[in-house]
């Protein structure tokens, strides 16, 4: 904020106040100051007080146990101060109710300075107030701001006009802001930034690139904004096209990409961006971590976590616990989890509430119900997703009742459940074949004000299948409103399997092979069900079915963690090293099992 010109030698108290102030500071130090400031008369000094009112209005948070009692007390000095109109000051104080994001007191502190005072705004009033509408995307007050800016004659300043574009693109008013843009004189990089960013929101990335490709200079920022924009957008073909032109690439646009590409799928590429990237931070590592874990690759994603503790000094973050927890999770690395947990709240991160619904999750179904039970219990806050983990924790346990117990009492408590709640109940009653609890909860979605997804269908479908209804089960794919996908032929098929019911079992495998002619799955079934009957002609024909559709069999494997270290088993692999041990020790379990041996 500028200043008005010293127009006398500060004395030695005031210097010491300025030192003061610009210091360390808590909320009983500055109470302190402004003592000794009452006490020796120098309040009068506006560039002093201005300084003091900034200082205490942005007191961070260590310094205070109340986060308001810094611009609290600071909106109370102001009030009572000597002079009445000094716009540096009055612009001082209303920047500070937009720092603290309190747009209320930032527009009525400067509709009562305009009222009852003799304040004239400048320059700087009106970007402050322009940033404070931008922000809230108060619209309304965004042009009452643009009335006085017009009527006081600061429309030819860049700065101002500059800053009513970004607002009036916060709101989402484009037609409003390329208006302002053209109509502009002068127009500077930050202008230009402004308009694109605001297009590149609003989901116009077409205009935003050809504003883009006009720009007579472009900064990284830029290029940036434009890269973040075709990436969520999915066009990953132009945002790469514009990272590779980008003179000077820093850690925003190489993160950008990385995000890109794991959100599109391709891990490949991002990890060879990942790779190639010659200065790494947090953010980073987070964007490449998250994507292993979004894209199911949970044991790559444990092994980047453990490179990024052993080879950098970086420390895991909110961000980066909550990337890490599921893939433990699905992994099973229960020894790492604890780590991990007990990292959390050595580091105070439990304070987050998506921090603690992860180790939910992660205890549920890594088999720790109970602990997921007691954590789920000291958590102080609850979100609709901490409820979700735990019924669906209890749910995969096998534990229904509980399930539902825990759903119950998340309506007591009046959180509204939401499409993954209801996935929950269900598959708790999935899970333990309650069929009329789960018709029940089905027909209740529509008291909720929720539509059954292809998931709620298809989890209804299973527990009928399951619970031998397959009648009903086959009423339900016929008349549900979603096309009928491969997830629900193959538990369908299933469902035929254990209910021995041949013909409906060559019906649904005749559809599900149209749709996944390569899912080796829904041949095997009807494969057993004809060896079961001892229909060996029809199991060769299908075995030949499978060879005709590329349909095969894929490797099993399974994951055990061991003495924290996560080990990888593949169905048929002889490399193994220590395989005579474990084939010795297996055969000495099946004798145990057996009775062979006491």
């Amino acid at each position: 904020m500028r200043m008005v010109e010293q127009p006398y030698l500060w004395s030695s108290i005031e210097r010491k106040c300025l030192y003061l102030l610009q210091q360390r500071n808590t909320l009983a130090s500055i109470l302190k100051i402004h003592a000794f400031m009452l006490r020796n008369a120098v309040e009068t000094n506006v560039n002093l007080l201005t300084t003091f009112v900034k200082t205490c209005a942005s007191l961070p948070l260590f310094a205070t146990a109340n986060p308001l009692a810094g611009i609290h007390h600071a909106r109370r000095v102001f009030d009572h101060r000597p002079e009445r109109d000094e716009a540096f000051l009055c612009n001082t104080m209303i920047q500070a109710h937009v720092d603290m994001r309190q747009f209320v007191e930032s527009f009525i502190l400067y509709r009562d300075l305009r009222r009852n005072t003799g304040f004239t705004p400048d320059g700087y009033t009106f970007p402050i107030l322009a940033k404070s509408c931008g922000f809230n995307v108060a619209i309304w007050e965004g042009l009452e701001v643009h009335g006085h800016v017009s009527k006081l004659g600061f429309g030819s300043s860049l700065h101002v006009s500059t800053a009513l574009v970004d607002m009036y693109a916060k709101c989402g008013k484009m037609d409003c802001a390329r208006m302002l843009f053209e109509e502009m004189t002068e127009r500077s990089l930050v202008s230009w930034t402004a308009l694109i960013c605001g297009y590149v929101r609003s989901g116009d990335i077409s205009k935003a690139r050809l504003l883009f490709d006009q720009m007579p200079e472009k900064d990284a920022a830029l290029f940036n904004a434009m890269i973040d924009g075709h990436v969520k957008f999915g066009e990953m073909g132009l945002a790469k096209k514009l990272f590779d032109e980008m003179p000077d690439k820093n850690v925003v646009s190489w993160t950008s990409m990385i995000y890109g590409y794991c959100h599109k799928g391709d891990v490949e590429s991002a990890r060879l961006l990942f790779d190639a990237m010659p200065d790494k931070n947090l953010f980073s590592w987070n964007a490449m971590i998250g994507g292993y874990c979004q894209n199911k690759q949970p044991y790559e994603a444990l092994r980047l976590f453990q490179e990024m503790q052993s080879t950098t000094s970086f420390e895991p973050d909110e961000v980066t616990v909550v990337s890490i927890l599921p893939a433990i999770a699905d992994l099973g690395a229960l020894d790492l989890g604890g780590w991990v947990h007990r990292f959390i709240r050595e580091r105070r991160l439990d304070r987050a509430t998506n921090v603690c619904t992860a180790l939910v999750d992660m205890y549920a179904k890594c088999g720790e119900i109970t602990k997921a039970k007691r954590l789920f219990d000291e958590m102080p806050g609850k979100e609709t997703a901490s409820w979700n983990a735990l019924i669906y924790g209890f749910a995969v346990n096998g534990r229904a009742k509980e399930a539902l117990e825990i759903f119950l009492e998340m309506r007591r408590e009046r959180h509204k459940p939401n499409e993954i709640t209801m996935l929950g109940v269900l598959s708790a009653c999935n899970h333990s074949g309650l069929v009329e609890e789960g018709k029940k909860w089905f027909k209740a979605m529509e008291e909720f004000a929720l539509t059954p997804k292809i998931e709620h269908y298809g989890c209804m479908i299973d527990l009928l299948g399951r619970a031998g209804c397959l009648d009903e089960a086959e009423q339900l794919i016929e008349s549900m409103p979603h096309k009928v996908n491969g997830i629900i032929l193959s538990s369908f098929l299933f469902a035929c399997g254990c209910s021995n019911d041949v013909m409906r079992a060559e019906r649904v495998l005749n559809k599900a092979v149209k749709m996944e002619p390569q899912n080796d799955g829904n041949y095997v079934m009807l494969r057993n069900l004809y060896a079961m009957d001892e229909r060996w002609r029809d199991v060769e024909e299908i075995k030949g079915l499978m060879r005709k559709n590329g349909a095969n069999k894929e490797v099993g494997c399974s994951v055990i963690e061991i003495d924290g270290r996560v080990r990888e088993f593949v169905a048929g692999d002889r490399a193994y090293p220590h395989l005579k041990s474990l084939h010795f020790v297996l055969e000495l379990l099946q004798k145990h099992m057996k009775g062979q041996i006491i």
